[in-house]
């Protein structure tokens, strides 16, 4: 089996199908720079989590004092061909928040601590998903990663997205980045999350497929610092 991106007749079934086809036709013929990708996904986490590691230890430190519960979120996420896997995070809400509420977050979500505020704020309960992408589970750029539930909802299209690893940040999660302010609005966030946001973040995310290239995944992490560090607080 081709690393990285599997040939066509190598795919799992239910990905082999005409609604899929041209994504991964488009991706196939970029294969060297699917490669490229994942050679500056390990290089830039294995970087990155060696000069992050005082402010994670930090931020753990900070969590622990600020909630009980423990400094990690574990949730069941999908990622590439629809392997499930754990994603890392820091905690932002309280233990046992996704049993006490919607899997999706509002704004004025009063699960979430007052230490997790911040790091949401700045994507910094994000940070040790860079083990994650040092693993192969996940990539810099690329469809964020949903729980079951909610790719259980795709439609054969959607499924394209899945050709390769999930992303820590992509092109819709710069354009949907006040989404849980979004959610506020929703008297079911769930349902609003899967019949409008969802299909909404799926044409961006599918796009994003046909114009992939190691060029469009720097703008992205570029957009994504800019994001974050330049909204005035928004």
């Amino acid at each position: 089996m081709r690393p990285f991106l599997c040939k066509w007749d190598e795919l799992p079934a239910e990905y082999r199908i005409s609604e899929v086809r041209p994504y991964w036709e488009k991706l196939d013929s970029k294969y060297g720079q699917i490669v490229a990708k994942r050679v500056f996904d390990a290089a830039g986490s294995i970087c990155l989590i060696a000069v992050l590691s005082p402010a994670m230890i930090a931020t753990a430190i900070a969590i622990k004092c600020d909630s009980p519960g423990p400094v990690m979120y574990r949730q069941e996420r999908v990622t590439q061909y629809g392997r499930h896997f754990r994603i890392h995070k820091f905690r932002t809400m309280v233990d046992g928040a996704d049993k006490i509420g919607a899997l999706v977050t509002s704004g004025e979500d009063s699960r979430v601590t007052k230490v997790g505020a911040f790091l949401r704020k700045y994507r910094i309960d994000e940070f040790p998903q860079l083990f994650d992408i040092l693993k192969g589970d996940m990539s810099f750029v690329g469809t964020r990663p949903e729980v079951p539930k909610y790719v259980a909802a795709y439609t054969p299209e959607m499924l394209a997205t899945l050709l390769l690893p999930a992303g820590v940040t992509s092109r819709a999660s710069i354009e949907f980045k006040d989404e849980a302010s979004l959610m506020d609005q929703e008297s079911d966030p769930d349902k609003a999350y899967t019949d409008v946001v969802l299909p909404l973040k799926m044409v961006i995310n599918l796009t994003s497929l046909t114009s992939f290239g190691i060029a469009a995944d720097l703008k992205t992490i570029f957009g994504t610092v800019c994001s974050v560090f330049l909204s005035d607080g928004k």
